[in-house]
């Protein structure tokens, strides 16, 4: 019996060193399979005129009240104090942003829709709108200090249209950009025409971010009123993105109108698939983006590349077990940007089981710098308050 008990153990071992080698060996095609649809790419409908006049179509706007969650703001993790700290260091508190001039935000959420089924996901889908809203509760709510946020429902592509060059991929996410412009124009329209602003968003929503920078914002009147725009969790290259832009890159933690975005991996980090599909890719020069350095804004300083300690970090979100609820625990991670442009964390801190392969930490790039964000942002509006106040004439 203990033998038979033995060759079962042994058979199991083998099983899973077998579908572990596998999927290490296709885990791309695994994926692709998986969650690219098959289906032909069908044209969605455009949205009636007017149609985000509907605060429906929002999951964040002015109005909604306690139930808008980008107006969360997470709690402080209790902590057992050590004997031996200062008593400074035991009352040790996350700083929320005092005498912030109003601005307004529009952030974009990320991918949410993870159905094969369609090409976009359908206003109303239970599933990803629920998944949605936990992004903006955890990735809008560190621009709480905004005077206006405004974060749109949109039929966002699916996320096999980012794992296949099959056209219907880059119609997808045509047709999903087309309700992002409609939710901007409204919300542009929305906000007093002095008001500045502040662009956000993350992954699929950092993409269509830099589609409207470049048709809407850049070389508009609009620009002017750029308090920043942060593009978290895509990649953009230094050489052949920012200068189409027509925004810098932010290079110290005061500057205004300019570019933020980083993208998180704990070491050893394995960030060859992000890497080699970035290379293969082309910038918006037209020109592959090949070994080209990938922007990376220290979010611990609000500067362009370097690196800083754990201690500079004024908290970390760490979700509870649903990601719709957690903690700021400050000093939890460092941040150093790595030579190809990578935001690099030190050890795997543990904030859930969303972590990729090869370390990456793209689900949590916002939450592992949650109150430094919130800083960051409001140091900006500062920033630019007092530049308009000093320069009243250019102001107008």
């Amino acid at each position: 019996m203990a033998k038979k008990f033995l060759y079962f153990i042994a058979f199991c071992i083998v099983i899973f060193l077998i579908g572990r080698i596998g999927y290490e060996m296709f885990q791309e095609e695994l994926a692709e399979f998986a969650l690219v649809p098959t289906s032909e790419f069908t044209p969605t409908a455009a949205l009636e005129e007017n149609a985000y006049e509907d605060p429906a179509l929002w999951y964040s706007r002015p109005g909604i009240g306690v139930s808008d969650p980008a107006r969360w703001q997470p709690a402080l993790a209790q902590r057992r104090a050590d004997p031996s700290e200062s008593e400074a260091a035991q009352s040790q508190t996350v700083p929320e942003p005092a005498d912030v001039p109003d601005f307004a935000v529009f952030f974009i959420h990320p991918t949410s829709y993870l159905s094969r089924d369609n090409w976009n996901a359908a206003i109303g889908d239970e599933e990803a709108e629920r998944i949605a809203r936990i992004y903006v509760r955890g990735m809008a709510s560190p621009f709480n200090a905004a005077s206006e946020i405004w974060a749109p429902r949109y039929r966002q592509a699916t996320m096999g249209a980012f794992l296949t060059d099959a056209p219907e991929a880059e119609q997808a996410l045509d047709a999903a950009y087309s309700d992002v412009l409609e939710a901007f124009r409204y919300f542009v329209d929305s906000v007093d025409g002095d008001t500045p602003i502040v662009i956000a968003g993350h992954s699929q929503g950092s993409l269509h971010l830099l589609r409207l920078l470049r048709e809407e914002v850049n070389e508009a009147p609009l620009a002017g009123r750029l308090v920043a725009a942060y593009a978290i969790g895509w990649p953009i290259s230094v050489e052949h993105d920012i200068p189409a832009l027509g925004f810098a890159a932010c290079a110290t933690p005061a500057q205004t109108g300019c570019l933020i975005s980083w993208s998180s991996f704990a070491e050893p980090a394995d960030p060859s698939s992000v890497i080699d599909t970035y290379a293969a890719s082309t910038g918006f020069d037209g020109v592959l983006r090949g070994t080209s350095t990938i922007l990376c804004t220290n979010p611990l300083t609000g500067s362009f590349g370097g690196d800083a300690p754990a201690s500079a970090n004024l908290g970390t979100l760490v979700p509870d077990n649903t990601m719709s609820n957690g903690e700021l625990v400050p000093a939890a991670v460092p941040a150093r940007c790595g030579p190809r442009g990578l935001l690099l964390i030190g050890d795997p801190p543990e904030l859930g089981s969303y972590v990729l392969p090869g370390n990456n930490y793209h689900v949590y790039d916002i939450p592992l710098f949650w109150a430094n964000t919130q800083a960051d942002v409001a140091r900006r509006a500062r920033a630019m308050a007092a530049g308009a106040a000093a320069n009243p004439v250019s102001a107008n």
